[in-house]
């Protein structure tokens, strides 16, 4: 069986690209901890009309960065030890620091502000359900009608009836109920019909 000899273009294509691919994982496994090559330190870039200052900041540029060092330098360690913390005073453990009296003198120039109006909110809307009636069983809970218009609502104490209003409590005359969305109670009367 001949692998690949059928077609020589595409043999040849096929070797070529695994050469390469060989050389540029060589490359980058090999060499890679390899210094970069720059310019020698003793190799100043001179450009005329240029200052000398300029010109040493471009030879800086050229310079080898020297790598970085792993080890733990003592001596700089020990220029911290003598460091003192001189702190504002404020006690971080306080929840909040004594507030300075205000002067009196800047009070008493200061008018006062005119007292604002008190706005109160407006009063929940009322529970449009109407009680027509309930019925009660021996052994059972009483059962409520209720109709909001055309629709009628069976419920117990409990029941949460038009997905908005609680049955707190049934009696043979009235029956209380919870607006859910806006937190208000009212006593709903039996109507006769």
């Amino acid at each position: 069986m001949k692998v690949g000899a059928e077609n020589k273009t595409k043999l040849y294509a096929m070797v070529g690209l695994m050469a390469l691919a060989i050389f540029v994982l060589l490359r980058t496994f090999l060499f890679s901890g390899a210094p970069v090559t720059t310019a020698s330190s003793s190799a100043q870039t001179w450009v005329p009309g240029q200052p000398e200052a300029a010109n040493q900041i471009a030879s800086r540029r050229w310079k080898r960065v020297a790598p970085l060092d792993p080890t733990l330098q003592i001596d700089l360690l020990k220029n911290s030890e003598g460091a003192e913390y001189k702190g504002s005073g404020r006690n971080i453990f306080e929840a909040q620091a004594a507030i300075p009296e205000p002067d009196r003198s800047v009070l008493a120039k200061t008018p006062e502000p005119a007292p604002q109006p008190i706005v109160s909110s407006p009063p929940p809307p009322p529970i449009p359900l109407k009680f027509f009636g309930f019925a009660s069983r021996p052994g059972q809970p009483k059962t409520i009608f209720l109709a909001n218009g055309e629709d009628v609502f069976i419920g117990k104490e409990g029941d949460i009836v038009n997905r908005r209003y609680k049955i707190v409590h049934i009696s043979p005359s009235q029956v209380e109920i919870e607006d859910v969305l806006n937190n208000n109670r009212q006593t709903i009367p039996l109507t006769q019909g």
